[in-house]
């Protein structure tokens, strides 16, 4: 009965029950009473069959959130399907491959942005925050996608871009359009310091000033990446009122979260001081190398992030955020006081182990593990050479894609997956300036290549293109499509996507790997990373040689309550007898622990 009273002391509160409602109120609340009473009638009668839906901020049994045990899943849509056959993935194509999504163990799938977007940085310059992208699809296909996906328990996520728009957005169109125009307060206008001299010496990003003159108005507009990407002005009311209900507005169609793009940027300095140089000599783009002391990670970011959680918890939705960090420190920020601001911040440093370290990981692990939110593990993103080179050696890469697989998926904490990571696709950077179209490649050739490379379509299967169209694809489809495909991998009991299929299977059904501590042991190995998942009276194990060499250890168990383990999942011939793991070279071992 508390769900009922709860529920109906929350909807008093907000309706005010001691005035009288607004006429547009009276619908809502009928539906809020009605609800109620189905509480009422289930808490109060035994047998009855009435079914009362899930509570606004329901957790589980052992009080997690939807999204804590939940494995996410980035989709690059661009490359992901091609529907239509014109080379370009849509969202057709996405929802064509939701059942592959739903066995392979994905519970949540997040698209980068699919917006209208005159594609200056691939639909991260948006101009129309409430619509789809046509060469994606329309926004029925949309509502399409998010009813098939609910079908199959799976979430959506939409990468919300909400440090700047497209400079084709209608805002920034009015805003440049006069210096007294109602927009012109939304961006960073600016006098220059003299002729012909930015405001600052503030260096974009992507390469040159962060400042572009506009000779109608006579005034510099700030902008952190392209300069087709005119940043907001975050400090405007009205711009976090608007933006506050684009996040609404999705949520309102089917929406379970955003991950919120380059969040670390959304506020300068006002006075505009000068960024201090931090070394001589100059960066892929010829630019000083600067810290970007007075415009990034300022104060008032967490201000914008603990509004945008108070919509999110609204609707029972979850943030993700991109968030570069130094420290740990850094990081806790990021969740807020009482975890009020993101909960799901990425951990990027753990992505800075670019080597099989058992001793690295340990530390980036533990330090994870002690923040003050829920971990969440990445190895590999849209703007990140793919794990399947970063951790390979060219020799044993299928091995080691799933000692990875068998780390980051068995931790504590919420995994986000990269598409073709569970096929084991490599980086294909071009080899050619004209093959370039990742445009930090084409300004950086040829000490930046750009992102192009970690961007290729999906492998489907070994017919042409890879399966992906029928046409010839955006972006060429790396050779290895031949032997590293969904298809072929689907009927190989050996393969990296099988074994990714076991492992996420394990990690949904296995009480230790779902809600249990994380626990280093044998922490002075140098070669094997082990540790413990334990819940209560369940323990799991897991034991990784990082090396191309065998190698047999035993579990330090001693303060653990087990005193044996045995394989639930393991990789060639590594296998236990009691505390005793043998681990092939590059093998896995994950087992089930007993007293």
């Amino acid at each position: 009965m508390s769900t009922a009273v709860k529920s109906l002391t929350r909807h008093a509160e907000e309706f005010n029950l001691n005035k009288t409602p607004r006429s547009t109120e009276v619908p809502k609340m009928k539906k809020i009473l009605l609800r109620t009473v189905a509480l009422f009638i289930c808490a109060c009668i035994p047998g009855s069959t009435v079914s009362a839906q899930t509570p606004a901020h329901a957790v589980d049994a052992e009080g997690h959130q939807w999204w804590q045990n939940a494995v996410f899943y980035e989709i690059y849509p661009r490359s992901f399907a091609d529907s239509n056959n014109d080379g370009v993935g849509d969202l057709k194509g996405i929802t064509s491959k939701l059942d592959y999504l739903k066995d392979l163990g994905v519970d949540a799938i997040w698209i980068s942005p699919c917006f209208p977007s005159p594609q200056v940085d691939f639909g991260y310059d948006v101009s129309d925050y409430e619509n789809i992208d046509p060469m994606y699809g329309t926004l029925a296909d949309f509502d399409v996608l998010a009813s098939e996906a609910k079908k199959r328990n799976i979430h959506i996520i939409l990468d919300f871009v909400v440090n700047h728009s497209s400079d084709q957005h209608k805002w920034f169109l009015d805003s440049k359009s006069s210096r007294t125009s109602a927009h012109r307060d939304w961006y960073i206008w600016r006098d220059g310091k003299g002729p012909a001299q930015p405001p600052n010496n503030w260096v974009s990003t992507f390469g040159g000033s962060a400042w572009k003159f506009d000779p109608a108005t006579n005034q510099y507009y700030y902008h952190y990446f392209y300069a087709e990407q005119p940043d907001l002005n975050w400090r405007n009311p009205a711009v976090k009122d608007a933006m506050f209900d684009v996040e609404r507005w999705w949520y309102k169609r089917g929406v379970a979260g955003f991950r919120l793009d380059a969040v670390d940027t959304l506020f300068e300095d006002p006075q505009l001081h000068d960024n201090p140089i931090i070394r001589p000599g100059t960066n892929a783009y010829g630019d000083p190398f600067e810290q970007d002391k007075y415009n990034k990670k300022l104060p008032e970011v967490h201000d914008v992030l603990r509004g945008l959680r108070k919509v999110a918890d609204e609707y029972n939705a979850v943030l993700i955020g991109e968030t570069w960090t130094a420290n740990i420190a850094e990081l806790n920020a990021y969740y807020g006081d009482g975890n009020n601001e993101l909960q799901l911040p990425m951990d990027f440093l753990f992505t800075t182990v670019d080597k099989l370290s058992p001793a690295e990981f340990r530390k980036q692990i533990a330090a994870v593990d002690a923040a003050s939110g829920w971990p969440t593990f990445v190895i590999g993103n849209h703007d990140k050479p793919r794990s399947y080179d970063r951790y390979g050696d060219g020799v044993h890469n299928d091995q080691i894609a799933k000692l990875m697989a068998a780390l980051y998926l068995t931790l504590r904490g919420t995994p986000i997956m990269y598409y073709g990571e569970e096929i084991g696709m490599k980086t294909t950077p071009p080899m050619r300036k004209e093959d370039v179209r990742d445009p930090i490649g084409r300004t950086g050739w040829p000490k930046e290549k750009g992102r192009d490379g970690e961007r290729t379509p999906m492998q489907w299967d070994s017919t042409a293109n890879a399966g992906f169209s029928k046409a010839t694809p955006w972006l060429p489809v790396p050779d290895t499509y031949k032997t590293h495909n969904v298809a072929d991998e689907s009927k190989d009991p050996n393969s990296v996507l099988e074994f990714y299929k076991r492992v996420l299977k394990l990690r949904h059904t296995n009480q230790a790997l779902l809600d249990g501590n994380y626990t280093a042991i044998n922490e002075s190995d140098p070669n094997v990373l082990s540790y413990l998942r334990v819940y209560k009276d369940r323990g799991a194990v897991v034991a990784l040689n990082m090396t191309n060499a065998p190698q047999t250890i035993k579990l330090d168990l001693a303060h653990s309550g087990f005193t044996s383990a045995k394989s639930l999942l393991a990789t060639g011939k590594s296998s236990a007898t009691g505390n005793e793991v043998s681990l092939e070279p590059f093998g896995a071992f994950i087992g089930e622990l007993s007293k």
